[in-house]
């Protein structure tokens, strides 16, 4: 192998990029949108579900439930209904997930029987949401309870017995705020430079044969593992330029906290970034046209690194079969890398796992790349 063509090679694949405005646009605009959007849009928090109120008593006791339900942060009111009908039209319409009914003898079965039912109910549509929603109501009403046994309890002047109790104390690590912003955003990093580094690398082949200059680049005495290298060294450094920003946005701007090593966290990036930029080459040299290369970079790179990295959906709840093919999806390992890194300030010998799976990995990509180009026109 001659340095010296490879540093040619990389030198024309540099000013290519730098001709090319879909490949700038690439490379610098879109990990900047798909940051932003992907950072500020995926969210698993569900805070603030709209909730309508059907009060049939209306009065000071009945408004301090609703009042408790708004404080928690968890409920905002959407609307205040006048008539049982209101709330299917209101649901219908989107106007709120969850309604609460309160009965026209709140206030007289509370002080006679100390028992009264509140009817909730909620549009099922999204299940999740649903099933957060109703924790959340839940939450409130222990609340609710526990503080009216201990009104009436200061009322009569008596204790309330006990028989016993368990006291769980709570103790968060690593994600203290439990803000799924922590858990997605290195996600996210994983997806944006998996996507725009098989983006670029999959036009570099592809654009030689539709351009014509693939006889020139034969005829050529580069071999075939120099135009490898010498096409891909650009778009590394491309990619790492991408990583940094990246993860820069990650840790300051959106506040995901970092206690990890620079060195790991570069190390396992440049490995990632290599098995990205071979995938796409090897869809290059396979596919002839751009426009094929990059549907295919798309296809590869988009589904399963959203769908089964663990980026969005936990894998340890997918089905078995599921489960085990996901060991065939690269993202995988970086992104339980970069959660590691980011949350728990793992080094490299408590990620041997996913580091080692990422190795295996980009030691067969970049061997079927080296042999997929060949010096011929055929």
């Amino acid at each position: 192998m001659n340095i010296r063509r490879v540093f040619a090679m990389a030198y024309k694949e540099a000013l290519q990029i730098w001709r090319d405005p879909r490949s700038l646009a690439i490379a610098l605009l879109m990990p900047l949108m798909q940051m932003t959007l992907l950072g500020y849009g995926v969210s698993l928090d569900i805070k603030h579900v709209p909730l309508c109120v059907f009060d049939q008593q209306n009065n000071q006791q009945s408004r301090g439930i609703v009042e408790r339900f708004v404080s928690s942060g968890w409920f905002s009111i959407s609307h205040t209904l006048t008539r049982q009908a209101g709330i299917r039209h209101a649901m219908d319409r989107g106007e709120c997930i969850a309604a609460l009914v309160i009965p026209a003898n709140f206030s007289r079965r509370l002080a006679t029987t100390g028992s009264v039912g509140v009817q909730a109910i909620f549009d099922a549509t999204d299940v999740n949401t649903t099933n957060i929603a109703i924790g959340y109501m839940q939450g409130v009403v222990a609340l609710i309870n526990a503080r009216i046994d201990a009104r009436w309890a200061a009322a009569h002047g008596v204790r309330l017995p006990r028989t016993g109790q368990v006291d769980l104390e709570q103790n968060t690590w690593f994600n203290e705020t439990l803000d799924s912003r922590n858990f997605i955003i290195p996600g996210v990093v994983a997806v944006i430079l998996a996507l725009v580094g098989a983006q670029l690398t999959s036009l570099t082949v592809s654009r030689e044969w539709e351009r014509g200059t693939m006889e020139q680049l034969i005829s050529t005495p580069v071999t075939a593992l120099e135009v490898m290298l010498g096409k891909l060294v650009p778009y590394f450094v491309v990619g790492l330029i991408d990583a940094v920003f990246c993860l820069a946005a990650a840790a300051w701007w959106f506040g995901v906290p970092f206690r990890g090593s620079i060195l790991t966290l570069f190390v396992t990036t440049a490995l990632f970034i290599l098995v990205v930029l071979d995938i796409g080459y090897l869809i290059s040299v396979r596919i002839h046209s751009q426009l094929g290369a990059s549907q295919v970079a798309l296809l590869i790179t988009l589904l399963p690194t959203t769908l089964l990295s663990g980026y969005t959906f936990p894998i340890d709840q997918m089905p078995a079969p599921i489960r085990a093919l996901t060991f065939f999806v690269y993202p995988r390992y970086y992104v339980t890398i970069l959660r590691a890194i980011f949350l728990k300030g793992s080094g490299l010998a408590d990620l041997w796992a996913p580091s080692l799976g990422l190795l295996v990995y980009a030691v067969i990509i970049i061997w079927l790349a080296a042999r997929a180009f060949r010096k011929r026109l055929d």
